[in-house]
């Protein structure tokens, strides 16, 4: 379709949101995506909004961007005495419409970002004292403040959920992993499922993510089975500037050129990727965007020890594979033992299945027993026993301790790899610089996952707090603004979830109320622009 002129940009946006109803394989080309060979100067179509990654830090957005809003329920009433006052001040205004930095100001929690820990005390007051209180919220759906956007995903909307490993439990409760306006009790008793404790598995959350993004009437913003190649910023020259320029004085950004060219101003998103279809066909397809938002989690790229022979085929990285190779029965009657290696959750969930599989365990890792950052030290045994009954073992059936090699477990505290040898073995260094050669029937590095932004310009280095590091969700999250979750060092560029340091779903939602407020502020100043007819947007980019 081809749009006139005269169209506004209500009516054109009306109009892209249309085309969400329909099924992007049935209706490709009536898509307002362009194939590669459109050329960039073309009249197309710019959304508001583009978010990547479609696990709960996506759904989370794509909800308030929706039109839904939060404001404090009439009967509810704030343990906290001075938060609560704060509220009551605002009774009348959603919390979108309110002043985070105000609201959040005194608040502590488990979460570094001041937005994530107030969303999270309205959501679960007093959770972390172990208190089980009631949202201080009601939800209500105004569509007026519906703000256009797209959501991609490479698979079903729940993102790395549907992946992960299905027979172990999560780390945070049922409750605690839930989404705002549907809870996962209600959720899990309307679908008749033998929720036996406050713990579930992996499947049963990415069951209720799907479930939720139904539910809640998103679907038309969701996009699957579509990856990202790349993501990049427009360039136009000051010279070109028309109306539409100054619509954008919050985003447009001049960049001097050394050599004397003219100045050259940036102008909104470019999004290029592909969309697998159902005969395992590639689709291309590029769009453009006034602000983009990094919601891709940290699941996609596992840690490596960087050594010699970690690339031979029975060096795995992940859970699943694992859990591949013992129900293939490959590691059936092996004399050799299972080499785990990390100390994190994820390397006690592998140390659980080998144990639980009849499978020898050697186990390595680098820190003390006795290290007060250990992941165990802060989960209460009560609610926790079997990664408690790992970290025993971990302290007790030490190499030191017990010389069997023919043993269940042994640990190897306080150990490097050095590499791995062609023959399954493996060379290991203490922490005194003693080497010993261990053989093996498989190994497994389970020492976390980071971030895969290849499709930013170089991998995203720039927009970490240390410059030029790659993205780590603990060591080198994305800086952004405390309140708006935008990226210090790149206008209209958004992040929220793992990539900001926030990797518990529960903390992660307030990244998506801090954008949501941002995205709703810029939109009603761009509104008020056109309407009292001081520019307008003429949609291309």
């Amino acid at each position: 379709r081809t749009y006139s002129s005269s169209e506004s940009e209500g009516q054109l946006l009306n109009s892209f949101v249309q085309y969400f109803g329909d099924s992007l394989g049935r209706k490709i080309k009536r898509m307002p995506l362009i194939e590669e060979t459109v050329l960039p100067g073309d009249s197309l179509l710019t959304l508001p909004v583009v978010i990547i990654g479609n696990g709960p830090s996506g759904i989370c957005l794509s909800y308030l961007l929706s039109g839904y809003r939060p404001y404090l329920s009439p009967e509810a009433i704030h343990p906290n005495p001075i938060l609560h006052t704060k509220l009551e001040e605002a009774r009348h205004l959603s919390i979108v419409d309110q002043d985070l930095e105000y609201l959040s100001e005194g608040l502590e929690g488990r979460s570094s970002n001041p937005v994530a820990v107030l969303f999270d005390t309205l959501l679960h007051p007093d959770a972390d004292f172990g208190y089980d209180y009631p949202p201080v919220l009601h939800w209500k759906l105004e569509q007026h403040n519906y703000i256009p956007h797209v959501v991609l995903g490479k698979g079903p909307p729940g993102g790395a959920w549907h992946s992960m490993e299905g027979s172990m439990l999560t780390i945070s409760f049922g409750d605690w992993m839930e989404l705002p306006g549907l809870s996962f009790k209600e959720w899990a008793a309307s679908k008749r499922r033998n929720i036996k404790s406050d713990r579930v598995m992996p499947e049963e959350i990415a069951c209720y993510y799907k479930h939720y993004v139904k539910v809640m009437g998103l679907q038309k913003n969701f996009r699957d089975n579509v990856y990202i190649t790349s993501v990049s910023r427009l360039y136009r020259g000051k010279d070109d500037e028309d109306r539409s320029q100054r619509n954008e004085d919050i985003s447009t950004q001049h960049l001097e050129m050394d050599d004397g060219q003219k100045s050259l101003i940036k102008r909104n998103w470019e999004v290029r990727g592909y969309q697998r279809a159902t005969d395992g066909s590639h689709v291309p397809f590029c769009l453009f965007a006034e602000n983009v938002a990094l919601a891709t989690g940290t699941f996609d790229s596992p840690g490596r020890l960087q050594v010699e022979g970690e690339d031979f085929p029975f060096v795995l990285h992940s859970m699943s594979d694992f859990g591949a190779a013992i129900s293939k029965g490959k590691l059936r009657g092996k004399a050799d033992p299972v080499l785990i290696v990390g100390a994190g959750l994820t390397a006690a969930d592998a140390v659980l299945c080998a144990y639980n599989n009849n499978i020898p365990v050697i186990h390595v890792f680098r820190r003390r027993v006795t290290d007060t950052s250990l992941i165990f030290k802060q989960l209460p045994k009560k609610l926790y026993p079997e990664y408690h009954k790992v970290y025993h073992m971990m302290c007790t059936q030490s190499h030191t301790v017990d010389s069997n090699q023919q043993s269940a477990y042994t640990s190897f505290p306080e150990h490097n790899v050095l590499s791995f040898k062609p023959e399954m073995k493996c060379v290991l260094q203490s922490a005194s610089g003693l080497k010993k050669i261990l053989k093996f029937s498989v190994a497994l590095v389970l020492i976390g996952s980071h971030p895969n932004l290849f499709f930013l310009k170089d991998q995203g280095r720039s927009i970490g707090h240390h410059s030029n590091q790659p993205i780590t969700c603990k060591g080198n999250p994305i800086e952004i603004d405390p309140y708006t979750y935008e990226c210090t060092k790149e206008a209209n560029l958004f992040a929220l979830g793992p990539l900001v340091g926030d990797n518990f779903v529960r903390f992660l939602k307030g990244g998506a109320l801090g954008i949501a407020r941002c995205l709703a502020i810029r939109q009603k100043k761009k509104h008020e622009l056109i309407e009292s007819g001081d520019g307008g947007g003429d949609g291309v980019p």
